[in-house]
């Protein structure tokens, strides 16, 4: 598993095209788990947003922070996008990293 990972601003989802969830982390993986295991309590545990679809790295948290509030603005269509571009089969990209498969 990455441990040094570093800002991030990251995309969940349900399932394919289902339910998205925009977050921004200073620790990927310790975020991750936290989504998986349910211990954020909110709107990624109540809709069962778990898979990670995308995610991009920032050198700062500010820029990272600058980001994520740039994609919350974009419509539903460019988010899914930005997730196709990088991700068409909507693979769980966790289990890069070593988490078990969702499901």
């Amino acid at each position: 598993m990455h441990e040094n990972f570093g800002p991030t601003v990251y995309l969940l989802a349900s399932r394919r095209n289902g339910t998205l969830y925009l977050g921004v982390t200073s620790n990927l993986t310790q975020r991750i788990h936290q989504h998986r295991e349910g211990l954020i309590p909110g709107f990624t545990r109540e809709y069962g947003v778990k898979l990670l679809v995308w995610f991009e790295q920032h050198a700062t948290m500010d820029t990272a922070i600058q980001r994520e509030k740039r994609i919350k603005k974009w419509n539903r269509a460019w988010k899914l996008e930005l997730i196709e571009s990088a991700n068409p089969d909507w693979r769980d990209l966790a289990e890069d990293f070593g988490f078990a498969p969702i499901g």
